[in-house]
């Protein structure tokens, strides 16, 4: 059974950065599934923030571009999100998840990868940005 571990998480003030870590273990390698971060705000339903295909193609919510970016290193079996000009809006419990590459018709990363189910979670690791 694929297990996934976040860290990284932690406060920061309106343009910092952090880089959270999501560590796969039990199963496959991080490159045999397509990978991703959600994150969910109190009171809001969880948003699909980036993901990464099997092939390592990615995609990210357009609220992100330019600002996040997923990242992987298959000998650690990890992904990374690595987040620059954090703002409050960001604040969000992070979550990894992992499930098939091919799955109710969506392959890899394409537009809809946030809809299909993920058949593996991580708990989550709390973000807070605020000065």
């Amino acid at each position: 059974q694929l297990q996934l571990v976040e860290s990284g998480g932690g406060s920061v003030q309106p343009g910092g950065s952090l880089r959270l870590s999501c560590v796969a273990s039990g199963g496959f390698g991080v490159d045999s599934y397509r990978m991703a971060w959600f994150r969910q705000a109190p009171g809001r339903e969880r948003e699909g923030v980036a993901c990464i295909s099997r092939g390592g193609g990615t995609n990210h919510v357009d609220s992100v571009k330019g600002r996040f970016m997923i990242s992987r290193d298959i000998a650690k079996n990890t992904i990374y999100l690595q987040m620059n000009n954090l703002k409050p809006e960001d604040t969000a419990t992070y979550s990894c998840a992992a499930g098939p590459n091919w799955d109710r018709g969506v392959l890899g990363c394409t537009s809809q990868w946030p809809t299909v189910p993920y058949d593996h979670w991580g708990r989550g690791t709390q973000v807070n940005v605020s000065s």
